[in-house]
């Protein structure tokens, strides 16, 4: 069975972007949210094997998302993802429970890498 994935950033392109890399690689989308707050509830209703988190986003940016998914699910992978110079907010999610990030513009290599280093395959 396919690894379950909820993709998480403001912007579509982004989304579009990731969902595309993940479906090449055999991965299913199960779902997307524009903030944090969506994906929280979304993380609720779906179960997701992991979630890509965008770091900032307006409503709810990836760390507060992260901290409410790990209340949720302690079990939870979440890779979080960053623009570049976003070193401190990584470090910040990575002690909030984040398994690992990608940096935008994402390598498609490297997201698949990160992913399946997270979810053991």
């Amino acid at each position: 069975m396919a690894n379950r994935i909820l993709i998480v950033d403001d912007a579509a392109f982004m989304r579009m972007m990731i969902r595309d890399i993940l479906t090449k690689n055999g991965f299913e989308v199960v779902g997307e949210a524009q903030d944090g707050a969506q994906a929280v509830e979304k993380f609720k209703e779906l179960h997701p094997d992991l979630v890509t988190m965008d770091i900032t986003m307006p409503e709810m940016d990836g760390i507060a998302a992260l901290k409410e998914i790990k209340g949720i699910d302690p079990n939870a992978k979440v890779i979080m993802c960053s623009a570049m110079g976003q070193q401190a907010m990584v470090i910040d999610a990575i002690q909030a429970g984040a398994k690992d990030f990608i940096v935008k513009p994402f390598q498609s290599d490297r997201v698949i890498e990160a992913i399946n280093k997270t979810l053991g395959l």
